[in-house]
């Protein structure tokens, strides 16, 4: 079984897995209603249940319709970010470290809301007359800058009519840090208790991010973790048919907006219960976020809200920050083994400083590290390339009888002590570790505009000239001339046509991928041809004899 067959198993694989989970996600049964469900305003969450009985809906406002208020502009050594007076809400924000997918002399864009899309944090409080992100701030000012020689830079924003309370909302921002602190602070005017809730929302449209790959689409959409249930996604389309399936009241646990090499995520501190919901807005928006309800407030009272926001790279030491967190760099269902070949390949990059270096380096470990497996599979397809002659005249002899074919072919598989099947089952126990490996270079946002050498200037775009791609075709075909010619003759003209369909297809690929493709046929070559060599040296020596 050559590389080639190998590459076509591995398509149908992918395929069977992806056809797999679109019939689960279609086919599983609806999620209870959460009561976490839109109250007079759609963008608004409910109430819930425990809440006192006095905490009712906030006051009728249209769905998403936030007045204009006035901006507000936040600068750190990592963000740039805007809030809006109306509502207090986070309306855009830049990754200063981190270039543009269109526009690499620009910060890349996460949060925005204009004709690029929608993508929003918003939060608010749940009760009588408090406000909720559509509620109305005032600000001591509209610029805002991390000072040198400060690690925090606050902005506190008041809300201009909260009823019998007093309520603020404060932004704390980090030097060297993508965490936000969100806090809240109400304080009892009134002559009764309060008993609010607080919740913390992403609102974006399902439009995949800039710079997205059709051809290697990746997965955009809320996700949701817990200590029980660990992590989740939450696709878009299973939002509008009500199919969202979330845990229920959990004492722990946080909710995050995913997309290619970036995430954004509410992280509730604590162990107070809280409630995930997810809903389907107006147009192609979405909401998902999560409601914490408070301890009673007594009159003369405050009470503090603090939850933080993580707004930056999917990287897998975010679970430093929040358990479970680093599992938003999304390696799929061979996170096992992606994890630790990452792992691996960082520190590669640590010690050469070059992530190209490194998909070389980590490509010759892992393919020393399975040496033996592939030396079997070569020295069987070796056998059966030097008993391809008899192969070819058993065929012409015995075409019209099948039964009579495949008892002498097996005949002569016994006599020439092959295993037909030899040259497939060592490389299928490898097929994990490739794929896993594939997934971590596809996934890890250190290979985002992460150059190589030359012309490659980013591992995470496709070559701008097409040589690799071509290469890698090059290649192929080199391995086609070692491998044994398949008996059936449709068989042998795809294994002729596969090195050309695959190059036209690794034009859509990163480079970072080609790159370890190409690199991998060269050692599969080198193995291949010294294996036949030797095969065939053996075989020569033994006929004399």
């Amino acid at each position: 079984m050559g590389f080639q067959r190998l590459f076509l198993f591995l398509i149908f694989s992918f395929s069977l897995i992806v056809l797999w989970n679109e019939w689960l996600r279609q086919n599983q049964p609806p999620a209870p209603a959460t009561t976490a469900t839109a109250a007079t305003d759609p963008s608004v969450p409910a109430i819930p249940a425990k809440s006192a009985p006095q905490a009712t809906a906030p006051a009728t406002v249209e769905a998403l319709a936030m007045p204009a208020g006035k901006k507000i502009t936040v600068t750190t050594d990592t963000l740039r970010a805007e809030i809006n007076t109306a509502g207090g809400n986070l309306q855009h924000i830049d990754l200063l470290k981190h270039k543009g997918s269109a526009d690499q002399t620009k910060p890349l864009t996460l949060f925005q809301q204009g004709e690029g899309g929608t993508y929003l944090a918003q939060s608010g409080l749940l009760g009588k007359d408090l406000p909720t992100h559509n509620g109305d701030y005032t600000a001591p000012g509209e610029t805002f800058e991390l000072a040198e020689g400060k690690d925090t830079v606050e902005v506190r924003l008041s809300a201009v009519s909260a009823g019998k309370a007093k309520v603020s909302k404060t932004y704390v921002f980090h030097r060297d840090s993508y965490l936000v602190d969100v806090v809240f602070e109400i304080e009892n005017k009134g002559n009764s208790a309060l008993t609010p809730s607080a919740y913390f929302q992403f609102v974006r449209d399902s439009n995949p991010p800039e710079g997205d790959s059709k051809f290697l689409p990746t997965y955009t959409g809320p996700a949701v973790y817990t200590d029980a249930e660990k992590f989740q996604k939450i696709e878009f389309a299973n939002i509008e048919k009500n199919k969202a399936e979330l845990p229920r009241n959990p004492d722990n646990g946080w909710i995050a907006m995913l997309q290619h090499y970036f995430v954004a995520a509410w992280l509730p501190q604590g162990k107070e219960v809280r409630e995930f919901y997810t809903k389907k807005l107006d147009g192609n928006l979405f909401s998902a976020g999560v409601v914490i309800p408070t301890a009673s407030i007594e009159p003369g009272q405050t009470a503090r809200i603090t939850t933080p926001l993580y707004v930056g790279p999917a990287q897998s030491r975010l679970d430093e920050i929040a358990s479970g967190l680093g599992l938003t760099v999304d390696y799929g269902w061979l996170t096992i083994f992606a994890t630790p070949i990452f792992w691996l390949m960082s520190h590669i990059n640590d010690w050469v400083g070059n992530w190209g270096v490194a998909i070389i380096l980590l490509t010759v470990l892992i393919k020393l590290a399975f040496f033996p497996l592939s030396a079997a599979s070569y020295r069987s397809m070796a056998k059966m390339r030097v008993v391809a002659p008899k192969l070819e005249l058993i065929k012409k002899q015995y075409g019209d009888d099948r039964e009579r074919l495949n008892k002498v072919m097996m005949d002569l598989y016994k006599t020439e002590k092959i295993n037909p099947l030899g040259g497939c089952l060592p490389v299928l126990i490898q097929i994990p570790v490739f794929i896993a490996l594939y997934w971590a270079i596809l996934s890890s946002v250190e290979m985002r505009h992460a150059p190589f050498t030359g012309w490659i200037t980013d591992l995470s775009a496709t070559d701008p000239y097409f040589v690799l791609p071509i290469v890698m075709g090059i290649s192929m075909l080199i391995q086609t001339k070692l491998n044994p010619v398949p008996p059936d003759p449709m068989q042998a003209k795809m294994m002729q046509i596969m090195p050309i369909a695959f190059s036209v297809m690794f034009f859509f690929f990163p480079a970072g991928l080609v790159l370890y493709s190409i690199v991998n046929n060269i050692l599969s070559i080198a193995q291949q041809w010294y294996i036949n060599r030797g095969t065939e040296a053996a075989r020569k020596g033994g006929a004399k004899a």
